[in-house]
């Protein structure tokens, strides 16, 4: 099973990760985990600290001679932009951030909340999302997002692309976004957003190939491969709904329209004609790309704030402002990827489990070989 852990701040010295529960024998691939760190700073829509960081990161342990050792992993980003007389109190929280809230929870100003309520954070969870990306590879499974939606603009009926067709069209987009036309109007929302001094949010979709008939389970709720997705990209910075196949869709389908009819191949064994349940059934995953789908809300912190309160006068006045993106999405379908890729790996390992990647793989194909009979 994995498990990891986060610390830092977002204007601190360095965020880092501790990943507990990879394999031996694991290629780290540390140019790929950063490439994936410079795909979460892209974006039509970012902000000003994406031109002063280059994140990449370095490993602090649990990897010699590039494999990995079995012991816990660590990963170590330094913040070029740490300067600690920068980092003054603030006292006018912003309507849906945990400024308040937070405050209030733990007995102390907003600066240290919205250090580390910060969608920074999510620097690390790409990282070790990244690792989870390169153990998942060797084993034959891919995954890639697009934007949907930013605002009113969005794609129209999606087309059921293939992972290898959807990085293919969003290679040069800066919306991670698959149909041209669709992104350029997703860039004169934001540019109306910026004029207005305003923020958006959108939809982006993760998609899983490769993934056998498996992981996860129905027997108990903590397990459900589909609630496990969900939980996670709940906990994401931003997200407000999470949607499995045909999501929210479904509610106004009949339940022809909604389930996906069973075949057999001798050869290849069980599948299925469509993938309205995108790729998880009770829990389970059966064997179709799974298909995750998260909708952001626009960033909270606003160039025209909304009212707040000072919370020292308790008197009314405007939320303060702090150095923010615009738009965000694109950067979040990559925040999104790595979470996905997360929760795969740990159902991955709870299923094939084994102290190195040997043993993961003799275990692997023997259970291909006991479902194709």
């Amino acid at each position: 099973m994995l498990s990891y852990i986060t610390t830092g701040e977002s204007h601190g010295k360095y965020l880092a990760a501790i990943l507990e529960g990879i394999p031996s024998g694991l290629n780290m691939e540390l140019d790929f985990v950063n490439a994936q760190l410079a795909r979460r700073q892209q974006g039509y829509g970012r902000g000003g600290r994406q031109k002063i960081e280059t994140d990449t990161v370095e490993v602090m342990g649990g990897v010699i001679k590039c494999l990995t050792t079995g012991a816990p992993i660590g990963l170590l980003l330094m913040n070029k932009d740490f300067k600690i007389e920068q980092m003054p109190e603030l006292f006018r929280p912003r309507p849906g951030h945990a400024d308040l809230v937070g405050s209030l929870k733990y007995h102390q100003g907003i600066r240290p909340v919205l250090e580390r309520a910060s969608a920074r954070e999510t620097a690390m969870r790409v990282a070790v999302g990244s690792v989870c990306r390169v153990l998942l590879k060797t084993f034959g499974i891919e995954l890639t997002s697009h934007v949907t939606r930013v605002g009113k603009a969005h794609i129209g009926e999606e087309e059921n692309l293939t992972v290898a067709e959807i990085n293919r069209r969003v290679k040069k987009s800066e919306m991670n976004c698959i149909c041209p036309k669709t992104e350029i109007k997703m860039k004169e929302v934001i540019d109306e957003a910026r004029r207005r001094k305003d923020t958006l949010g959108g939809q982006y979709e993760v998609r899983v190939t490769g993934v056998p008939i498996g992981l996860g389970s129905y027997v108990h709720f903590e397990r459900k491969l589909d609630g496990r997705l969900a939980q996670i990209l709940m906990g994401m910075q931003s997200v407000k709904a999470v949607g499995i196949g045909l999501g929210t869709e479904v509610g106004s389908r009949f339940g022809s329209e909604s389930h996906d009819e069973i075949l057999h191949d001798k050869g290849k064994g069980y599948s299925h004609s469509t993938n309205r349940a995108g790729g998880i059934e009770g829990g389970v995953s059966n064997g179709s790309d799974i298909l995750v789908s998260a909708t952001m809300k626009p960033i909270s912190t606003l160039g025209q704030p909304l009212a707040s309160v000072n919370m020292l006068t308790k008197q009314p006045e405007k939320a303060d402002f702090e150095r923010s993106d615009i738009c965000a999405v694109p950067a979040g379908s990559v925040i999104g990827e790595a979470l996905v890729a997360y929760v795969i790996a740990d159902a991955f390992l709870e299923k094939f489990g084994g102290d190195s990647i040997t043993e993961i793989k003799r275990n692997y194909d023997g259970y291909l070989k006991q479902i194709h009979e």
